[in-house]
């Protein structure tokens, strides 16, 4: 018996996922939005291809976490010279920038291969309820 390998589906073929933020834990909302990016939520999963769907998530801001993370987890990033560490924490990144919190939670947990930067362009975070990408008639998706 041969083994079938799916094919690369086109950009105008992809489906469109809509999932609101409010009310959710971070970490288990990413992990599922990285198994819909990366298209392991499909019965046609194979790992060289990249058959994700595009994903669009609302309300950002209103992102939940555990314990005493608000205050205790830190996003850190280093110019690469003597003393260029810079440190942020939730709550301040929250209020500057929250999409970013979604955004660095899924590209942590989808693969790292040549895919990565393609998968992570089809998710779409939104501050707020409302968003732009309505002409795509994206379907709500429930997690």
């Amino acid at each position: 018996m041969k083994t079938l390998f799916e094919k690369q589906i086109k950009g105008n073929e992809r489906k469109w996922f809509v999932v609101s933020a409010k009310g959710k834990t971070l970490g288990r909302l990413s992990t599922e939005l990285a198994r819909v990016i990366s298209g392991r939520d499909s019965v046609a999963y194979t790992p060289h291809v990249d058959n994700g769907a595009y994903v669009i998530v609302t309300d950002a801001e209103t992102i939940e976490v555990s314990g005493k993370k608000e205050s205790d987890k830190f996003y850190r990033t280093h110019s690469q010279y003597m003393g260029g560490l810079k440190e942020t924490n939730l709550s301040k990144l929250r209020e500057k920038n929250p999409t970013h919190i979604i955004e660095h939670a899924v590209l942590g947990m989808l693969p790292k291969n040549k895919h990565q930067s393609d998968m992570i362009a089809r998710l779409k975070v939104v501050v707020g309820s409302e968003h732009q990408y309505g002409a795509q008639k994206p379907e709500a998706l429930s997690i």
